[in-house]
C-alpha cells in the first residue's frame, strides 16, 4: 500500500514544521477525544477534528489519502485501524481508536490514541479493556524511549515487545500485519517501524530522522481482516484492540515528540529520558 524509499533526513528547520503540525495535531486530538460520549456519531468526531485543523490552518492527509473519506480513522472495539468515520453512535464500554494527521507548509504529522467510553469503577467498562490500552500507551513510549537512544531502528520493536510480553506475558497479541512508519514530507515513508523484535537491526538512526511509532494491540488474536469497505481492519476472532501513537524526530541535540505538547518530557522521564527541542523553535 505505501511505496518505500530512502529514509529522509530533515533539516532543523523542516523539524520545526513537523512540530507546528504536530502542535496542531495534539491540539486537534485534546478536542475530538474531549467530544467523545455515549450517542455521539464518529462522523460527528471528524467534523470537530476537521474544524480544529482549518481552523489553525492546516491542510488534512488522511482526507483522500488513496481514496480514504475521512479527516480521521475511527475504529471501534474490535475494528483495529482505518476505520471510516460514519452514522455510528458510540456507546458506554465501547473501545474508540481516533487516529489522525495534518500537514503545515507540506510536512506531515500523524498520532492515534484509544479512547474508553466509561470506566471500570463505574461498571461501563471492562477491565480487560483499560488494561489493554494502558498497555499499548505504555508499550509506545517505551518504544519512543528507545528511540531515542538507539543506534538502529529495530531496538525499538525489541523494546515494544520486550515491555508487553513482560506486563502481559502471552496474554494480549501484537499486530505484525500493520507497523509504524517514516513521516516528513509524505505520511508514510522509509523505514517500516516494527512493533515487535524481527532479528534484524534495520536502518542507522541519524539525526533529521522522524518516525510515527505506532503499536497495536488485541485481547486475542493478531489475525485480521479487512471489511468490505477495503479499509477497516478487524481482529478475526472478534477481540478488542488497541491503538497508541505519536509521530517523534530524532536531531543532533536529542529526541523531540512531535505530537506531544511537552515534547514527551513527563512521560520520558518515567524512562530516563529527556526530550531536547529542536533548534531554532
Amino acid at each position: 500500500m505505501f511505496s518505500r524509499q530512502r529514509v529522509e533526513l530533515k533539516s532543523d528547520a523542516q523539524l520545526r514544521h513537523m512540530d507546528a503540525a504536530g502542535s496542531i495535531l495534539s491540539d486537534a486530538l485534546d478536542t475530538t477525544v474531549a467530544a467523545v460520549e455515549p450517542g455521539i456519531t464518529t462522523s460527528s468526531l471528524n467534523d470537530i477534528f476537521a474544524q480544529v485543523i482549518e481552523k489553525a490552518g492546516a491542510a488534512p492527509n488522511f482526507l483522500n489519502y488513496h481514496g480514504f473519506p475521512g479527516y480521521i480513522c475511527t475504529s471501534v472495539n474490535d475494528e483495529v485501524v482505518h476505520g471510516i468515520p460514519g452514522e455510528r453512535m458510540l456507546a458506554r464500554g465501547d473501545v474508540l481508536k481516533i487516529d489522525g494527521g495534518c500537514i503545515v507548509n507540506g510536512w506531515h504529522s500523524d498520532s492515534a490514541r484509544t479512547v474508553i467510553l466509561g470506566s471500570s469503577q463505574e461498571g461501563t467498562a471492562e477491565p480487560a479493556d483499560e488494561y489493554l490500552s494502558e498497555v499499548t500507551r505504555q508499550a509506545m513510549w517505551h518504544g519512543i524511549a528507545a528511540f531515542a537512544q538507539a543506534k538502529h531502528i529495530g531496538e525499538v520493536g525489541e523494546a515494544i515487545e520486550a515491555f508487553v510480553r513482560k506486563e502481559s506475558g502471552q496474554q494480549l497479541g501484537i499486530l505484525e500485519d500493520y507497523v509504524g512508519h517514516g513521516i516528513g514530507s509524505a505520511m508514510h515513508m522509509s523505514p517500516d517501524v516494527f512493533n515487535y523484535a524481527t532479528g534484524a537491526s534495520g536502518v542507522k538512526i541519524k539525526p533529521g530522522m522522524a518516525v510515527a511509532i505506532e503499536p497495536m494491540l488485541t485481547r486475542g488474536s493478531i489475525d485480521t481482516d479487512v471489511l468490505s469497505d477495503d479499509w477497516t481492519v478487524v481482529t478475526a476472532d472478534g477481540s478488542r484492540a488497541s491503538q497508541w501513537e505519536h509521530s517523534v524526530a530524532r536531531h543532533a541535540g536529542g529526541v523531540w515528540v512531535l505530537t506531544a505538547p511537552d515534547g514527551g518530557a513527563a512521560e520520558l522521564s518515567k524512562l530516563g529520558v529527556t526530550p531536547v527541542p529542536i533548534p531554532g523553535g
